[in-house]
C-alpha cells in the first residue's frame, strides 16, 4: 500500500523508492522526514526477497511491493537505488510511463541525456527536464570530491587532480557492514577462521584491500574511472585530469579522501580556507590536532563535507587537503533527495 498524508502542498509529489529496504533506500527515507519532504503518496519498492516486509515510515506501516506490480504512471518521481542491472530494464520503463527518475547507479551517469548532478554544483543542468527523464546521482566518492574542487578550479584552476579514498563497509550496503562485523569477530577469535567472504575478498576486518569493483585492462578498476569521468562531466571540465586509487577499509560508515590538486595560479592557503568554508554545506577544521581533525569514526553532522590536513606547497601551486563524508547520506540519498528538492523548486517535478 502507499502512503497517504491528508495535508500535504497541493502540487506535492506522487513518490516511489526503489530499493526501499537496502541502505541506501533507509536512508533515503530517513531524510524525507528529516527534511519535510513533501509528497502526496509514496510507494516502497524492492526486490522479491524483500516484497511483502512492512516498514514504518510516515506513521503508518507500509507494505513493501515488488517493481512488477508498480505503475509508474501514477508516480510522479522515482528514486533508484536497487542495482545497476536492475535501473537499466526499469528506469527506463519508469520514464516512458511518465515518472521522473532519479537513479543512484552507474547505469546512466554518462549518458549525454542524462544529466549528471551535484546540486551544489551545477544546479543549472536542471533548468530544463532531462530528455531522458531520469538524473543521475554520482558515485558516492564523486559527490564530496567535487564539492571541494568546484571553487579551488573557479578561483586558480587545476591542471591535475590526484585523489586517494578510503571506502567503508556500507559502500557494500548490509551485507557488506555485516560481513565486516563478521570478519572482524572471527579474526578476534583466532583461527581457524570460518566466516565466508563474498563482499570483500580476501576479507576486510583488519585489512586494507586496493580494488573496488572491476580491475580494467590498465590495471585501473571501475570505481577509479567512474571518478575521473563523473568528476569531469559534472564540473563541465572534460580536460579535467583526475587520476584515483580506491581502497576499501575496515570502516563501517563514512568515506574518506586524501587529495592533490595541481593548480595552474598560487594560492595561499588562508585564501584555499577561506573558499572551502564559504561552500554550502562544507565545514572547514583547521585545528592540526589529531582528535579534531576529521574521521569516518568521529564525522560530526552526517549531511556535511568535513574537510581538515590543508596545506600549500611553497611554490602556490600544490593543494593538499583530507576530506570525510557520511556515504550513505551525502554519497547517496542526500544528494538525490536534495536533487528532487531542486527539481521542485524549477517547477520541474
Amino acid at each position: 500500500m502507499a502512503s497517504d498524508r491528508p495535508q500535504h502542498a497541493s502540487d506535492a509529489p506522487r513518490v516511489a523508492v526503489v530499493g526501499a529496504t537496502g541502505a541506501v533506500g533507509m536512508s533515503l527515507l530517513q531524510l524525507v522526514e528529516e527534511r519535510g519532504f513533501d509528497y502526496a503518496s509514496f510507494e516502497l519498492v524492492a526486490s522479491p526477497r524483500s516484497a511483502g516486509r512492512t516498514v514504518e515510515f510516515g506513521g503508518a506501516e507500509l507494505v513493501v511491493r515488488e517493481i512488477d506490480d508498480v505503475d509508474f504512471g501514477s508516480v510522479d518521481v522515482a528514486f533508484f537505488s536497487a542495482g545497476t542491472a536492475l535501473s537499466r530494464i526499469w528506469a527506463p520503463r519508469a520514464s516512458a510511463e511518465g515518472a521522473l527518475v532519479i537513479d543512484n547507479t552507474a547505469a546512466f551517469r554518462m549518458d549525454p541525456d542524462t544529466p549528471l548532478v551535484v546540486p551544489q554544483v551545477n544546479a543549472s543542468v536542471l533548468d530544463r527536464r532531462p530528455a531522458s527523464g531520469i538524473v543521475a546521482n554520482p558515485n558516492c566518492s564523486t559527490i564530496p570530491l567535487v564539492r571541494v574542487l568546484r571553487p579551488v578550479l573557479r578561483e586558480w584552476g587545476a591542471e591535475q587532480v590526484v585523489v586517494s579514498t578510503y571506502q567503508a563497509a556500507s559502500g557494500g550496503g548490509y551485507s557488506g557492514i555485516g560481513e565486516l562485523r563478521e570478519d572482524a569477530r572471527s579474526q578476534l577469535a583466532g583461527p581457524p577462521y570460518s566466516v565466508p567472504v563474498k563482499e570483500f575478498p580476501p576479507g576486510l576486518a583488519f585489512n586494507v584491500i586496493p580494488f573496488i569493483d572491476t580491475v580494467l585492462d590498465d590495471g585501473g578498476t571501475v570505481e577509479e574511472r567512474k571518478m575521473a569521468q563523473e568528476s569531469a562531466k559534472i564540473l563541465a571540465s572534460p580536460e579535467l585530469d583526475v587520476t584515483a586509487t580506491c581502497v576499501r577499509v575496515p570502516v563501517v560508515n563514512g568515506h574518506s579522501e586524501a587529495v592533490w590538486i595541481r593548480t595552474r595560479r598560487p594560492a595561499e592557503r588562508e585564501a584555499v580556507i577561506a573558499e572551502l568554508a564559504a561552500q554550502p554545506d562544507v565545514v572547514v577544521h583547521e585545528s592540526t590536532d589529531p582528535v579534531s581533525t576529521p574521521t569516518p569514526r568521529h564525522n560530526g553532522d552526517p549531511d556535511r563535507v568535513h574537510v581538515g590536513r590543508i596545506r600549500v606547497s611553497e611554490d602556490g601551486c600544490g593543494v593538499w587537503l583530507w576530506l570525510v563524508a557520511d556515504n550513505l547520506r551525502i554519497g547517496a540519498a542526500l544528494n538525490a533527495i536534495q536533487i528532487a528538492e531542486l527539481l521542485r523548486e524549477k517547477g520541474k517535478l
